[in-house]
């Protein structure tokens, strides 16, 4: 890169240009899988010219960068919408981190961490020290670096202007579509918007910046040659094998007791809600919390005693395993339980984002308690942290193939077929996501009339909320708000029965059968 580092900074603020130009004024649409598509583009580019080669472990990951960058503009419900923006950038760090040794697989936490706050440093320190490095070595080499005088240019340009405003005004005049343009133009050089184009200068700038840091980090420290722990622990055993014995077999004396204790309550559901008096909410509810801060605090405790414990032989590794595998055992029993309120509160109240966010959370910490379990009999707990990122990348896929806002519309409208009521506010707030589903509803023919009526509802809100879902701007688009206007459109004529009542707030819909739901 030093025999040409006009290539890198040419790229780096073209990226932060096309940044200014994708994302200002603009929600999240096309524009961040496009953009996440230019920087995997530029930076091989780069990389490609200074003969940088990619690890082919390291090339693995770029499916799951672009599925996820794809994500922004197929959903439109916030936390699909979050995860895949976090995932997306998550993962394009750990590509640069990686991408000459490629063994982000075998990476345990420490190496994460080390990596992540190398990556930052570089990123803030690097483009400096590289632009410093490259002018000693060419002062070492004798070579001169040519400066362009500006003032020629200046001077050049303060001529020219007189005489190009005087010819524009001749051909305004001249021209009431050239005038019209030539307006546009000189309000876009306007005093007020000044404090505007510093601002983006400024971050089209500093994003140039920290992408040259990125750059320049991959092709110089992303080697990983040497990994965290395996050749010496990264802290010494200390803490002795009675004191470990004693913590864990306690922590599975408490566990077994609480499991035994609520067995009954964990699988009896219904039949045993109000043998205590528990009404549904608080049989639901009451613990939900603490159970999942169980689930957590344990496995920092198997992995903060995995690193500090001292297992001088065979046997006491056994015993160490053996108390470890009990844990997560009776843990995972727990999480059944955490479950069962879940499911209870859910058949009582409905789905919920939230309800169906956890609903999915359990099963994805179910599947990395049993990862730990198999880690600990096989020995090889170095691998927890890629047993956590493939979880944790599970859960954020699993979010956006499940469409968790099409899923809620399915299931409560399933409850209001059984007779439990259709919360029509709840489900006009959901995204374009639940349109396609609603649709789907309410042109089947199974669906009884007044829960037709309720889903026509919601759709009718949708389509009075989103009539200027059409004018966004490309930039913007989205393939769930495209299909979502595409199958509404499908149903307007049928809507045409549905009428606004404007005259109080809430905003309320009647429908066909006169009857009346609130908007909001």
């Amino acid at each position: 890169m030093k025999k040409n580092p006009s290539i890198l900074w040419v790229t780096a603020f073209v990226l932060g240009w096309l940044f200014d130009f994708l994302f200002w004024k603009q929600s999240f649409g096309i524009n961040f899988a496009l953009y996440t598509l230019l920087c995997l583009i530029g930076g091989f580019f780069v990389l490609r010219l200074n003969k940088q080669q990619p690890a082919l472990s390291s090339l693995w990951l770029l499916p799951l960068v672009l599925f996820f960058g794809v994500v922004t503009f197929v959903r439109a419900e916030p936390l699909s919408l979050f995860l895949g923006v976090i995932c997306t950038l998550f993962l394009m760090s750990i590509l640069a981190m990686t991408f000459h040794g490629g063994r982000w697989f075998r990476y345990s936490l420490a190496d994460y961490v080390s990596s992540f706050f190398k990556l930052a440093g570089s990123m803030v320190a690097r483009p400096f020290s590289f632009n410093a490095e490259v002018k000693r070595e060419r002062s070492k080499n004798g070579e001169v670096t040519k400066i362009i005088n500006p003032w020629p240019i200046v001077r050049g340009i303060l001529i020219a202007l007189p005489i190009v405003a005087i010819f524009a005004s001749l051909l305004a005049s001249a021209d009431v579509i050239f005038s019209h343009q030539l307006d546009l133009f000189v309000k876009f050089f306007r005093i007020e918007n000044l404090p505007q184009y510093i601002f983006r200068l400024v971050y089209i700038l500093g994003g140039a910046y920290l992408l040259a840091g990125v750059f320049l980090h991959t092709a110089l420290q992303s080697k990983d040659e040497k990994l965290i722990g395996v050749d010496k622990p990264l802290v010494d055993p200390f803490l002795g094998f009675t004191e470990t014995t004693v913590v864990l077999g306690s922590v599975t004396l408490l566990f077994t007791g609480f499991v035994f204790i609520q067995f009954r309550y964990i699988f009896g559901g219904q039949a045993n809600i109000n043998i205590e008096g528990f009404t549904y909410s608080e049989y639901a509810r009451r613990g939900f919390g603490e159970l999942l801060a169980v689930a957590f605090f344990s496995l920092l405790m198997i992995l903060g005693m995995g690193a500090i414990a001292e297992r001088e032989n065979e046997k006491k590794r056994r015993i160490y395993s053996g108390l470890n595998v009990a844990i997560v055992v009776l843990v995972m029993i727990m999480l059944v339980s955490a479950y069962e309120r879940l499911i209870l509160y859910e058949a009582a109240y409905g789905f919920s984002r939230l309800r169906t966010y956890t609903h999915v959370m359990l099963v994805w910490i179910g599947l990395l308690l049993g990862a730990v379990v198999i880690l600990e009999i096989f020995r090889y707990e170095r691998a927890f942290a890629s047993a956590a990122l493939i979880t944790s990348l599970g859960f954020a896929a699993s979010l956006s193939i499940l469409n968790v806002d099409g899923f809620i519309v399915r299931q409560n409208v399933n409850r209001a077929i059984q007779g439990q009521g259709l919360d029509v506010p709840y489900l006009v707030s959901l995204s374009d996501d639940s349109v396609p589903e609603l649709v789907r509803e309410f042109r089947s023919t199974e669906l009884p009339g007044l829960t037709r009526d309720g889903v026509g509802a919601v759709l009718f809100c949708h389509l009075h909320s989103d009539s200027t879902r059409s004018n966004k701007d490309w930039r913007s688009f989205t393939l769930s708000g495209w299909w979502a206007n595409a199958r509404i459109n499908e149903v307007k004529a049928q809507l045409e029965r549905y009428r606004i009542i404007d005259d109080q707030w809430p905003l309320q819909i009647l429908t066909p059968d006169s009857v009346s739901y609130n908007c909001y």
